[in-house]
């Protein structure tokens, strides 16, 4: 998951079925970029503006779009991501089925592979879902809960890294240190050290937390009042 955007590299090798044809992924013209773009946004995969240029927004919608069809996450409307695209089982990006092997009950389900996660309640329907960026390096498949860990607070409406940043709405689910919590902000101004729509692909990656957009993060606040069971998938 670690290749991002090289529409151009290896052109001649790179392919994209369009119509039962192929052509060479970097012969995509700004209509079919445009066309890519508009049905990227229809499919709830957030890519911007419609304006052709496949820039650094339209590729974290394909990495969306990837992730939710089962695909390779690499950003790319090469090989066979444009004809799977335009085509009408394309899968949308924000409506996602919870993943078969995470159990049952009232929990939050983290995908690393999709970097995605699903809120759920007791009788298993989707409260809400959204993207996330992690680090699956700082944490591993299993079962855990909320709560205190390490001697630490189980909830901190304002946290901090202990240096310039709040990380708002944290919830600690994993020692010690490991919780949700909004995109970080900067305690200087409130900005968020990134946008909302790197969630849901690897351009970033966090210090083991997961990060999620602000609305979601006081979502997870509210349903964390009680210990909930957190499962996380590779």
């Amino acid at each position: 998951m670690k290749t991002l955007f090289k529409l151009a590299a290896g052109a001649a090798t790179v392919v994209v079925a369009i119509a039962g044809t192929t052509l060479p992924a970097d012969a995509l013209t700004v209509a079919q970029n445009k066309a890519a773009q508009t049905r990227l946004n229809k499919l709830g995969c957030y890519a911007g503006p419609v304006d052709g240029k496949i820039g650094q927004m339209s590729q974290a919608a394909t990495i969306r779009f990837q992730a939710a069809n089962r695909m390779t996450q690499n950003g790319s409307l090469g090989g066979t991501t444009y004809g799977r695209l335009m085509a009408a089982s394309a899968k949308r990006c924000d409506v996602r089925a919870v993943p078969a092997g995470s159990g049952g009950g009232r929990r939050i389900v983290i995908s690393q592979g999709q970097n995605w996660l699903w809120v759920i309640d007791a009788k298993g329907k989707v409260v809400r879902q959204g993207g996330i960026i992690d680090n699956p390096s700082y944490l591993r498949p299993g079962t855990y809960s909320t709560g205190s860990k390490c001697g630490r607070a189980a909830r901190v409406k304002r946290n901090t890294d202990g240096g310039k940043l709040y990380l708002n709405n944290f919830v600690r689910f994993a020692p010690c240190g490991i919780g949700f919590h909004q995109i970080p902000t900067y305690r200087s101004n409130g900005a968020q050290i990134h946008g909302d729509w790197l969630l849901g692909t690897n351009k970033k990656a966090s210090h083991g937390c997961i990060r999620v957009q602000k609305s979601m993060s006081d979502t997870i606040w509210a349903f964390t009042t009680v210990t909930t069971k957190v499962v996380v998938l590779r």
